[in-house]
């Protein structure tokens, strides 16, 4: 195993793939490098002396400047460096790019859920939406009403121990007695026992929006609900409006239309204050929902080409070593995905702070690449307005595990995307339309980003963490791509994929990009559960843009 490792060879940082010590002389390239300081695995250290406002290069890029002197050797930390990024302008298009051979694939097929629209599902779920929070109350009701009762119920692994416990405080245990009991209780898998088989199941996606803020707000929460409805993992809602709220369901209607003009999905939409009775408003909802379910459950997974998966290409709790292992693995998927007529959606705009020279430039028409500067610098102001900033992305988790400024961050990031041509620049919760590489304006927030690529069409989201995250989605799997193995073993009930081989034992990033392909494949097939969706990771939060 390699020891450092040089990303670019424009860099003057290395990257250490291992604990590095103090006083050792590390032999890059023919040149010897001694230590002045520790360098934790993760963390990157200088390859030549700097002066203070002299530039530090990773990726090729710009990602910090020197805020003292500093020697060859020395750790990079945020006390000695500070966030900083080239300008960028709209210039020639450079979409040139080297597509990948995927022969391999050429008729591979996935077994989905075929949609009126032309669009297929890797799931099969029915959706129960308010349109305001004041509607939360019911959804509730509804959710113990039919979950458990169809079959949708979640295992009492966690209960059971509560209910071990008290046994033992009933016995007379004393404090310390409970703390030190053994209450692990093995899940031993049951049969399925769903009324509706071809259902996956009821999804409740409960918010705190739809009055009370902006107008802005709510036609954008309208239009992400749109999103879910009309997603090809959806197989019908029911929509609770509660009837005065700033969220009217005819705008909900109206951004339906905009993603599908010939919509024909089973929807049921009840006015709490037209109906009356909260009785008879959950009645009504519980028959209507049982029928919808009665007609999602004649869908059968069929076979269809990979052109019909999207994409949606997520980071959280990232570390020094996702932009080396993760990121560029599944950037490698997304090129493929790309050759095979498929989508991809990049979102997270604040993590494309530093490498947007390039995002422009990968852009197929001038048009789409000053789309995307005007978002870019837009977003960027009324950051620096609210108080905050690019630079201030990353979090303490990202800083502790080496990437100390966001430009570094970014720059790993922004590898989830790999090397295509960029075909769309959306905004948020616009739909993506257009087979290959397109960028959603998302914030950084991964749980918010994740709720925007699903609201913008991804049946399928490649989530890579170098820290660990449960983060998943209520109606589309979000497979957990580990950076290091450590991750994967520590935290191996929420991780699907490792590849932290590409650390350890040399498999190289276009390797662990197939890899990584042939198991969306089988997931999108419903063959593989993801941990997050064996845990019922049901996160769903709509970004209030002010």
């Amino acid at each position: 195993m390699d020891r450092v490792l040089k990303v670019h060879p424009k860099d003057n940082l290395l990257v250490a793939l291992t604990d590095l010590f103090k006083g050792e002389i590390i032999i890059y390239e023919n040149e010897k490098i001694t230590l002045l300081d520790d360098v934790k695995a993760k963390h990157k250290f200088l390859t030549t002396d700097l002066n203070i406002g002299e530039e530090l290069l990773m990726y090729g890029v710009l990602v910090g400047k020197a805020q003292i002197d500093l020697k060859a050797g020395n750790i990079i930390n945020t006390n000695n460096v500070r966030h900083a990024a080239n300008p960028f302008e709209v210039g020639e298009r450079k979409l040139a790019w080297d597509r990948p051979d995927v022969s391999k694939w050429k008729n591979t097929t996935f077994n989905g859920f075929h949609r009126a629209d032309g669009s297929v599902g890797t799931a099969n779920y029915w959706l129960v939406i308010p349109m305001v929070f004041c509607e939360n109350r019911n959804l509730e009701v509804l959710q113990e009403a039919l979950v458990t009762p169809l079959g949708y119920g979640r295992k009492k692994a966690y209960q059971n121990q509560a209910l071990k416990l008290i046994d033992l405080y009933k016995s007379g245990a004393d404090k310390n007695s409970i703390l030190n009991a053994d209450i692990f209780i093995e899940e031993q898998p049951e049969k399925s026992k769903r009324l509706f088989p071809n259902v996956d199941g009821i999804k409740f996606l409960n918010h705190d929006g739809g009055c009370g803020g902006t107008r802005d707000d709510a036609q954008a929460l309208c239009a992400l609900l749109a999103g879910y409805i009309t997603n090809p993992n959806c197989a019908g809602a029911t929509v609770l409006s509660l009837g005065c709220q700033n969220a009217q369901v005819p705008i909900l209607e109206e951004e339906i239309k905009k993603r599908d003009a010939n919509f024909s999905k089973p929807l049921y939409i009840l006015d709490q204050q037209k109906v009356g009775t909260e009785a008879d408003l959950l009645a009504l909802a519980i028959k209507q929902t049982f029928a919808g379910l009665m007609e999602a459950n004649q869908q059968e997974r069929k076979p269809a080409p990979l052109s019909n998966i999207t994409i949606g290409l997520e980071c959280g709790g990232s570390d020094g070593f996702s932009g080396i292992s993760a990121n560029p693995a599944i950037g490698y998927t997304s090129d493929l995905l790309v050759a095979l007529g498929g989508k991809v959606i990049l979102a997270e705009f604040p993590e494309l702070c530093g490498v947007e020279q390039n995002i422009s430039d990968r852009c197929v028409t001038i048009e789409e690449a000053n789309r995307f500067s005007s978002l870019m610098k837009t977003y960027a102001a009324k950051a620096v307005a609210a108080g905050s900033g690019f630079d201030m992305n990353p979090s303490p988790g990202n800083i502790k595990d080496g990437l100390i400024t966001d430009a570094i961050k970014s720059a790993g990031a922004a590898k989830k995307g790999g090397t295509s041509p960029v075909v769309a620049i959306l905004d948020y919760p616009e739909m993506v339309t257009k087979p290959g590489l397109n960028l959603l304006c998302t914030p950084g927030n991964d749980v918010e980003s994740t709720t925007a690529e699903v609201g913008s069409g991804a049946n399928v989201v490649l989530f890579t963490t170098g820290l660990g995250t449960p983060t998943g989605n209520p109606i589309t799997p979000v497979i957990k791509i580990a950076s290091n193995t450590t991750l994967f073993n520590k935290m191996s009930d929420i991780m699907d994929v490792n590849t932290g081989t590409i650390i350890d034992d040399g498999e190289t990033i276009y390797e662990a990009g197939e890899r990584i392909l042939d198991y969306v494949i089988k997931v999108a097939s419903g063959e593989i559960e993801v941990s997050a969706v064996r845990h019922g990771q049901d996160d769903f939060i709509p970004w209030k843009r002010g």
